[in-house]
Order: structure tokens, then sequence, then C-alpha cells
């Protein structure tokens, strides 16, 4: 399976969740980034007093499990577009960031984890819950 971590799978795999350390065991053919979830989790670690440590260990776990980054193309542009329309017209906003990690996701045919929940708006999003 092609799983699609968001910003807090990505926090609580760092810290040794049990939950989604297992899921990403036993799911996790190929796994991915996004790369607003960097900008996410780069702009946290400014803000904190590890900034360093942080930076190494998100290096160290892509390294470790071989994570693919989504940048964002024209491809993923449309997605969002397409998400964005979608969510205005059911009277459904969620943060723009998080819409771009369901386009990222969807560009990669990926299941996005996360624990979220306002991703259920999006009704092509495949999603495995982590809470």
């Amino acid at each position: 399976m092609k799983l699609v971590l968001d910003t807090n799978a990505y926090c609580d795999y760092a810290e040794g969740v049990p939950s989604v350390v297992e899921i990403l065991a036993e799911y996790g053919e190929e796994i991915f980034l996004p790369s607003v979830v960097i900008g996410e989790l780069t702009y946290g670690f400014m803000k904190g007093t590890k900034r360093a440590y942080n930076e190494r260990k998100l290096r160290e776990v892509i390294e470790k499990l071989r994570i693919e980054i989504i940048d964002i193309n024209v491809n993923v542009a449309r997605k969002y577009a397409l998400i964005y329309f979608q969510l205005i017209n059911k009277g459904r906003k969620i943060p723009l960031n998080d819409v771009w990690i369901a386009a990222s996701c969807l560009e990669v045919g990926g299941t996005l984890v996360s624990s979220d929940g306002h991703f259920e708006a999006i009704e092509s999003l495949d999603r495995l819950p982590t809470s």
C-alpha cells in the first residue's frame, strides 16, 4: 500500500507512537511525504528548542524508510483546485495546507495516514485514521 504521511502521522512515528509505527510497518510498501508537510515540520522545528535534532531526525527517518517526497507540480495544483472547489461548494472548508496534502496524496494514488478528521470531507481521498 502507498502511504502518504500527514504532519501528525510523521510526528507520531518520530515519537514512536505504537499505533502509527505498526501502521507503517504493516501497510507501508511505499511511503510518501508531501513537501507541504516538510514545510509544516520545518516551521515547527524553527519555533522549538531542538531544531537541529529534529531536522536531523527527519532526514534519518526519510532515509531509513526510503520515503519519497511529493513535490507540488502542475498535476498537484490542479488536484488542489478541484478539491478546494468541491469543498467550497459543499460549504466545508479545511486548512489550506491540508488541501495541498490531500492533492499530493491523490497525485500518487496513496492512502493518507492522519488523525485529522476534517479529511473526511474529501470524498475522493483514501484515508487511514491513526486515532
